[in-house]
């Protein structure tokens, strides 16, 4: 089936609006009309009747019809009207009846009772034509018995002008209808004109032109909205590009280094003959590397899991002095090679996923472990709100500059343009945390000042924690349970 045009089904919209209405108006009309012409006809009859009935009542009906026959000669050559004139039981005294229709049976109206329109018997002949009769009785003067006067019409002349009105009533809707349409068709199309411009801009729009935008200026308020969606999907595309071919970039540049000294080294090795403890070094340099490119590869499949599907996170309530227990266990030896002492404060339960809680918490203190300086502090600090837990991750060293920190968190983005520290770590830990985040339903953000730089990840809770747990808040020293160290872009 062929679609139609929104133009169209407006055109048809409104022609339908327009025929049904002009259709009713005119169905009211045509019943008042129709009302009125029963009412009159009616009303002629019953003068008829009357007229007859008085006449009558005053003369004697024999000498009438033979002294005065033009009374009733007009309606002799009448084919519409019937008209019988009799006593009880008798041959009719005038018999007016063109038409040769059957007389109705019917009881008079009593000659002492004033006729009205109520008398008036509606019927229909074979051929669906309406069909009026009524019958009186009036006194005659020259007997004891009353006469029946009974008179009929058939109403033909009513009918074809109604049909003809009927006619012109649908003629005129229909018509009515037509001009709507083909007006609602016209101004549909010239207003649907800022659509196709619309549809024109938006088909130009390619890969390369990504930073055009609609503006809202010469488009009706209506299609302010879907101009406001559909520039906010260009940002959100033009974005996603440029982080496309900026990872791209980052991962060819961190995947270039492992891979060329894997393959320098073992041409140097192959160039001549070794002894075993060179080969030994070679191996063991080349399993550096290969854990490099691994870790790299499992960070990216972890980040593409995260934010690619729908997973289902575990949620617990987690108690915090535990995990910070945990922390200090795995980054304790790292702290003391590095001289920096690792704290944390506050307590209370977290609603989280533990694993994924210990990775975030891992790649931010090994972050912090990454650059701070010797003989710092790196405090760990936990905040219970009532709809959220909020933990903190803070060292001393280098201030990252604020337009460093709206970016801290992309894939592969660091701070430190001269990339010097970029063997130590994949550039990816930070992206790893946003996507943790993102999958607790909770916010992250960075600050630094004054050679202070602070991480905060925000978890909201998930379900009302127990009345009446202990909280703990106790301090001590702290390290993380992560599975994978991250990095800090910088």
């Amino acid at each position: 089936m062929k679609r139609l045009s929104l133009t169209t089904r407006l055109a048809l919209l409104y022609a339908v609006i327009v025929f049904t209405a002009m259709a009713s108006l005119g169905a009211l009309l045509y019943r008042g009309l129709e009302q009125q012409l029963i009412m009159r006809d009616d009303a002629a009859l019953v003068t008829r009747v009357d007229q007859l009935r008085t006449l009558m009542n005053d003369a004697d009906v024999r000498e009438l019809i033979h002294d005065k026959p033009h009374l009733f000669a007009n309606m002799l050559g009448n084919t519409e009207s019937l008209l019988i004139v009799r006593f009880p039981g008798e041959a009719p005294l005038i018999a007016v009846n063109p038409g040769h229709r059957t007389v109705p049976d019917m009881t008079p109206v009593p000659a002492d009772v004033p006729l009205t329109p109520g008398a008036v018997q509606h019927t229909r002949a074979p051929d669906g034509t309406p069909f009026i009769y009524v019958a009186a009785a009036a006194h005659d003067v020259a007997g004891p018995h009353d006469l029946q006067i009974i008179s009929g019409r058939l109403l033909s002349e009513r009918t074809r002008l109604l049909r003809a009105y009927r006619n012109q009533i649908v003629l005129l809707a229909s018509a009515a209808a037509l001009i709507v349409a083909l007006l609602a068709f016209f101004l549909a199309r010239r207003n649907m004109q800022p659509l196709r411009l619309l549809a024109a801009k938006t088909g130009a729009i390619g890969i390369n032109t990504l930073s055009t935008r609609i503006e809202q200026r010469a488009s009706p308020p209506e299609l302010d909205a879907l101009i406001a969606a559909f520039n906010g999907m260009l940002d959100r595309l033009e974005r996603g590009f440029t982080q496309l071919k900026q990872v791209s970039a980052d991962m060819a540049h961190d995947l270039r280094t492992p891979i060329g000294n894997l393959m320098g080294q073992t041409e140097v090795g192959l160039s001549q003959t070794r002894d075993t403890a060179y080969y030994q070094r070679l191996l063991g340099s080349n399993f550096e590397e290969l854990q490099r490119l691994s870790k790299m590869l499992e960070n990216m499949l972890f980040l593409a899991r995260t934010e690619h599907a729908d997973n289902a996170i575990e949620r617990q309530d987690l108690l915090l002095a535990d995990e910070f227990e945990r922390l200090q266990e795995y980054f304790e030896g790292l702290a003391d090679e590095r001289d920096v002492s690792l704290q944390w404060h506050g307590g209370g339960y977290v609603s989280a996923d533990p694993l994924l809680l210990r990775r975030a918490l891992g790649n931010l203190l090994a972050n912090a472990l990454r650059y701070a300086e010797p003989g710092t502090a790196i405090s760990t600090v936990a905040e219970q709100g009532p709809d959220a837990t909020t933990l903190h991750v803070e060292n001393h060293g280098p201030t990252i500059e604020p337009h460093h920190l709206e970016r801290i968190f992309d894939r592969f983005y660091r701070a430190d343009p001269s990339r010097h520290r970029s063997s130590e770590s994949s550039g990816l830990g930070l992206s790893i945390v946003r996507s943790i985040m993102s999958l607790h339903g909770g916010t992250w953000h960075a600050s630094s000042s004054n050679g202070v730089t602070r991480f905060t990840l925000v978890f909201p809770r998930h379900d009302a924690i127990s009345a009446g747990r202990p909280s703990s808040n106790v301090t001590g020293s702290a390290a993380t349970a992560g599975t994978t160290q991250g990095d800090r872009r910088s």
